[in-house]
């Protein structure tokens, strides 16, 4: 029995994971599925942050890296597609592992294969996929997308001009980006959607203008052949089937077309004809070629600093053409959350999963920006820690996934990391960078615009000292930081209370206030809500447009 998805939900974790749990995804229970990957490109995707000013920083978060490796991960997921129910499925992952080897390329579309089966699994008979990705292994994607949805299933290959012109070392330049769509049967939803004339095209055909400055174009009234019943009657005296023609409307029909202003009737007789209005026309249906919704520039609005980001402009044309209010949309690699926040404004319900803490908290900040919808409250986040225990098993599992969301509950930045401390698929890796013992800081701005900041500290283990404190003390005077706070998994040792204590008090001069330049919290604290004494803190995130609830297509500017 298909359990329906009710409620809103964002998923932490690894989406096939996410997948295969059924109570999560249901079989045939989505309508739409958008789902921008990472490309294999060997590219390390970046979060952009405010810098302690409030204005945009050239330094940015490592989020994830999207080069894939053939290991014993990927060889036991290449077994079970090639030993799974589909036999065209494993027949396509078998000749491309003969096709290009036991390489990334082939680690990559493994990762895919597995995903792309079980999103068929979960959609629903009227539902459609659409898959974005770049000439890098579209070619090889088609195939898998072949064999998992059937031929007979692919609808269209979108191109998306992404860029504009540039040059290119002995090669035309690359400016677009493929978006394959598929349904899962011949019977799909699908509405018509529109793109306004080209003013060459208006100029060229909509000539003439009204009295009241409407510009119109004429059409005819006839149609070729003759007909014995109303049209093809005697109208204002002229005889169509003496021509071999017919009227296209009853002659009661032209007559209020007439009354209303509609017909035009050419000066010293000739054939009447009728008054198309421009403002009338719904545009051109749209075609395969998408070159009139440009990327999200370095200084857009809506620009969060993922370089995968793409307009909302343009997951709108999706889930408008493909859904309908009240269904569902699922993006599994949700980035920065821009197709869950058009899904939310265009009336769907909607699903999306991240692998990495950073993304959700990203996704969680532009929820709220742009449409102020809260976790918790409008919607479910499913696979962050609720209480210690969860906790405990995130840090087991991956501490710098654990620094992240640690940090996230206190609003704070985190710190740069280098690329090498990204894995692929999103996993951070090794020691971050030359952090200092620093994971994240919180902006804030002290009197005469000052920048200042609060530095954070995780420490996510048991063995918890009055050392610890001691030495963020000195990161603190070294960095010649505000304050400091310490965020730990266990409770704080009373040595280490005293120690805090003993660091003093930081007097605020802006905020008229004293706070403690050192404080311990823990996780169980702030999960029960009890935040630290801090100053108001800038937003670390670069600020996105908000959109108007009672006009959906009105953004107005926000500034936290």
């Amino acid at each position: 029995m298909t359990m329906p998805i009710s409620t809103n939900r964002l998923y932490y974790g690894d989406n096939l994971n996410v997948f295969r749990n059924h109570e999560y995804f249901p079989s045939k229970s989505v309508d739409l599925i958008y789902l921008d990957p990472p490309f294999n490109s060997a590219r390390t995707y970046n979060v952009l942050f405010r810098d302690e000013s409030g204005l945009n920083s050239d330094a940015q978060m490592a989020a994830f890296g999207d080069t894939w490796h053939w290991g014993e991960s990927a060889n036991q997921t290449y077994y079970e597609l090639v030993h799974g129910e589909s036999t065209t499925v494993a027949d396509v992952v078998g000749a491309m592992r003969t096709l290009v080897g036991t390489n990334q390329m082939l680690a990559y579309l493994v990762m895919m294969t597995a995903r792309l089966v079980e999103l068929h699994r979960v959609l629903k008979p009227t539902g459609s996929l659409y898959l974005h990705c770049d000439p890098t292994a579209s070619h090889y994607l088609k195939l898998i997308l072949d064999a998992i949805f059937g031929i007979e299933n692919y609808r269209s290959e979108i191109i998306w001009k992404r860029t504009s012109a540039h040059n290119s070392a002995k090669r035309p330049g690359p400016i677009h980006d493929v978006i394959f769509f598929y349904t899962k049967s011949a019977t799909y939803t699908w509405n018509d959607n529109y793109t306004p004339y080209d003013e060459q095209y208006v100029r060229k055909f909509y000539r003439h203008a009204g009295e009241d400055g409407r510009l119109y174009q004429l059409g005819d009234l006839t149609g070729a052949g003759t007909r014995n019943g109303e049209t093809g009657q005697l109208w204002q005296g002229i005889d169509v089937t003496a021509k071999g023609r017919h009227w296209m409307r009853p002659p009661s029909d032209l007559d209020k077309l007439l009354d209303e202003g509609r017909i035009y009737v050419p000066e010293g007789g000739g054939m009447p004809r009728l008054k198309r209005y421009l403002d009338e026309m719904q545009g051109v249906s749209i075609q395969d070629v998408w070159d009139d919704i440009p990327p999200v520039q370095s200084h857009a609005k809506e620009r969060t600093g993922y370089p995968t980001q793409k307009p909302l402009a343009l997951l709108e044309r999706i889930i408008l053409s493909s859904s309908n209010p009240g269904e569902v949309v699922l993006d599994p690699f949700s980035g920065c959350g821009t197709a869950v926040t058009a899904a939310h404004k265009l009336g769907r319900r909607w699903a999306g999963i991240d692998i990495t803490h950073l993304a959700i908290t990203v996704i969680k900040h532009q929820l709220q920006q742009q449409l102020d919808i809260v976790a918790g409250k409008d919607y479910q986040i499913i696979g962050e820690p609720q209480d210690v225990g969860s906790a405990r098993e995130l840090a087991s599992q991956d501490r710098h996934q654990f620094e992240w969301w640690a940090i996230s509950l206190v609003g704070a930045k985190p710190m740069n990391n280098d690329d090498s401390a990204v894995a692929p698929g999103g996993r951070a890796k090794g020691k971050k960078g030359a952090d200092k013992g620093i994971d994240g800081f919180i902006p804030f701005v002290e009197a005469n615009g000052k920048p200042s900041r609060v530095l954070i500290s995780v420490k996510s283990g048991d063995n918890l000292g009055v050392a610890m404190v001691r030495d963020l003390r000195g990161t603190l005077e070294r960095e010649n930081a505000a304050m400091a706070l310490l965020i730990t998994l266990s409770q704080p040792t009373k040595p280490m209370l005293a120690e805090a204590s003993d660091a003093g008090v930081y007097e605020s001069h802006l905020w008229k206030q004293k706070y403690p330049r050192i404080q311990i919290a823990t996780i169980e604290s702030l999960l029960k809500g009890v935040s630290p004494k801090l100053p108001p803190m800038l937003n670390p995130f670069v600020t996105m447009q908000r959109v108007d609830k009672e006009n959906p297509e009105d953004k107005t500017d926000l500034l936290l």
